[in-house]
């Protein structure tokens, strides 16, 4: 039999396909990319196919419409081969992997990644570079002077003032011919080891850069910076999915897939060979630099995210005690996780704090100098989960909360993450309830990002088609099925309607209370309440979007002062980049990491009544935002 794969706006592929077998899993066993933040389970309903002619076995699932059903829409993962067939891969299906990005730093992204980095100098971090190059001139050897290569170069260094030299394989095999070529005057690639000096690579005259790479590693997007880290000057940005999303949207699905028969080294390979060597390839590229010229590497990624990368079991952390493998790691070369770069390139890894609280959050925190300063700070980092810490030079406390993937767009019908595509900004006419919205890149909406998702549940709460207990009320542009869902419809497009239901707005609802319980939470651990707080730094990918008023209106923040708000960026790569870039940035890392204190919240008392009295809209407890006001604020 034969399945053929018609992507839209990709070509098509054709693939043998035997009787039974599953049709997501058939997908992605040839690389055809079908969003299932579920993992296959059936239950988000996004990895929606079109049968375009031919049968595939399967019955209809709540997610799939009569009308849907009829003109040929299915889920892929609940749907087996039966016979020959062809189906469409809708834009929205692959829309998490829009493909590789290479871009230079926007104005606002480079302003703050400077402004962190002249922070982290003020605070005392010295960015001496741990990699250099320098250029060597030597006597041609003779039958009177036959002395070794290596041993000459060591001769030549040593005048240099370099005492303790040695070299990588890579280098030895380098050195006969460029020496040979260029009348024995070489340029090399070195790297600091404490007062010892490592050969990374020789070339010719002129023709050495020492480069690295930072990396965040997200559960949903990876990025990344090429640098030259004797200067600290960006080469090139890139960006791009995180190839493992295939195998769900949350690091629960993915350690739970990682446990099947060869399931660590499918997600291992899914971010390493599917998603960071294209990115290095292409950063290289797009610089003109070449690969082995990477000598240095270091890398931020959530505590599930490391582990995956390195091949290392993430199952304990899923499970009680909740126990990561490792805190950091020293001595990583590139080899040995098969990055594409200089096979002895050292690899830093960002410390994890806790199972739920990792490298990212560290290095946020790094970037942030909240461990320099007197004044009391909230980081929170709202990427495919919610992280938080609180406090200043004198203490700090972390936390995680279970907002699950809501703000990229996972658990909710119309979600997706902010690429072009995405509504990420929305109004609607308090009187006709029509919206009105804009589309990240001006193309045809194909779903909603987690800051246009703020905005459009403040909106229908702010117009009166929400209700504060988070149901919608019947009314223009607001339809049922025919189990009596409501739903208010965004938009008409080609691959139908793009709408939020009454059970997408309680997953967001539920998210948007873990945020903000956590945080009235770790306030009171400290005998501390919001007045308290002097400045509230909002990171990741959805935080340069967010309506900061419409956040609070929905009861996610604190109801505090607006100028107090701010966003940060991607601090996980600011941080990454700065270890990248300082010995002394990477020592401070570790510091930082084992100084914060975990604050478990399953097992805080009172926490999850804080959670539950939190899923209303903005609060069951409308004291605490004054400033909402409106008919809406409390319980109806």
């Amino acid at each position: 039999m034969k399945i053929v794969f018609h992507i839209a706006g990709g070509g098509s592929i054709k693939v043998p396909a035997a009787p039974g077998q599953n049709i997501l899993e058939l997908a992605r066993a040839n690389g055809v990319d079908i969003d299932a933040p579920c993992a296959g389970t059936g239950v988000c309903g996004k990895c929606r196919v079109k049968l375009v002619s031919g049968e595939v076995d399967g019955e209809r699932s709540r997610q799939i419409s009569d009308e849907d059903w009829d003109a040929g829409w299915r889920l892929a993962c609940q749907s087996t081969v039966c016979a020959d067939a062809e189906l469409l891969v809708p834009a929205t299906a692959s829309a998490f992997r829009s493909g590789m990005k290479v871009a230079a730093m926007s104005k606002e992204d480079r302003a703050v990644f400077e402004h962190e980095l002249t922070n982290m100098y003020v605070a005392g971090i010295d960015f001496t570079a741990p990699v250099f190059t320098c250029t060597v001139n030597m006597e041609i050897p003779t039958l009177d002077d036959p002395e070794p290569d290596c041993e000459r170069l060591l001769r030549a260094m040593n005048g240099l003032g370099y005492k303790s030299v040695s070299y990588t394989l890579d280098a030895v095999r380098e050195l006969p011919r460029v020496l040979r070529e260029n009348n024995f005057s070489a340029s090399l690639i070195c790297g600091w080891r404490g007062e010892d000096v490592l050969v990374y690579g020789v070339r010719a005259p002129g023709r050495a850069r020492a480069c690295g790479v930072a990396i965040d590693v997200g559960t949903t997007s990876v990025a990344a910076l090429l640098c030259d880290v004797e200067s600290c000057d960006v080469l090139a940005r890139a960006g791009a999915g995180n190839s493992q999303i295939r195998y769900g949207a949350d690091v629960i699905n993915r350690i739970i897939a990682s446990n099947r028969p060869g399931g660590l080294e499918m997600l291992r390979s899914a971010v390493v060979e599917d998603t960071l060597n294209p990115m290095l390839e292409t950063l290289a590229g797009e610089a003109g630099v070449e690969l082995r010229d990477i000598v240095r590497v270091s890398i931020a990624g959530n505590t599930t995210m490391e582990h995956l990368l390195l091949g290392v079991d993430s199952d304990p952390i899923r499970t009680e005690p909740y126990v990561p493998a490792f805190f950091d790691l020293k001595g990583l070369t590139a080899s040995q996780i098969g990055l594409k770069v200089n096979g002895s390139a050292e690899v830093a890894i960002a410390p994890n704090v806790g199972s739920y609280v990792g490298g990212d959050i560290s290095a946020g925190v790094l970037a942030t100098t909240l461990w320099a300063g007197s004044d009391f700070r909230l980081f929170v980092d709202l990427g495919t989960n919610g992280e938080l810490v609180l406090g200043n030079s004198e203490l700090m406390m972390c936390c995680a909360c279970s907002a699950g993937p809501a703000f990229e767009g996972g658990e909710i019908s119309c979600g997706m993450r902010a690429t072009d595509g995405a509504i990420e900004e929305v109004r609607i006419n308090n009187e006709t309830r029509e919206p009105s919205f804009r589309v990240i890149g001006g193309v045809e909406p194909m779903g909603v990002c987690g800051s246009g998702i703020i905005d459009l549940i403040a909106e229908l709460f702010r117009a009166g088609v929400l209700s504060a207990n988070g149901r919608l009320r019947d009314g223009a542009r607001v339809r049922r099925d025919e189990h009596g869902t409501a739903r208010y419809v965004i938009a008409e497009t080609e691959n139908g309607e793009i709408s939020i239901s009454d059970v997408d707005i309680d997953n967001f609802i539920r998210a948007k209370a873990a945020i903000y319980s956590a945080i009235d939470t770790m306030l009171e651990s400290l005998g501390m309440d919001p007045s308290i707080i002097d400045r509230v730094e909002v990171a990741g990918g959805i935080g340069s979007g967010i309506n900061m008023d419409n956040a609070i209106a929905i009861g996610m923040f604190p109801d505090i002062e607006r100028r107090k708000y701010g966003y940060v960026g991607n601090t996980s790569l600011t941080g990454a980049c700065a270890v990248l870039l300082s010995r002394e940035a990477e020592a401070k890392l570790a510091e930082v990491g084992r100084s914060m204190t975990y604050l478990e919240l399953s097992t805080y008392p009172g926490y999850m009544d804080k959670f539950v009295a939190a899923c209303f809209l903005p609060h069951t407890d409308a004291s605490l935002f004054p400033s909402v006001g409106g008919e809406n604020n409390g319980v109806s």
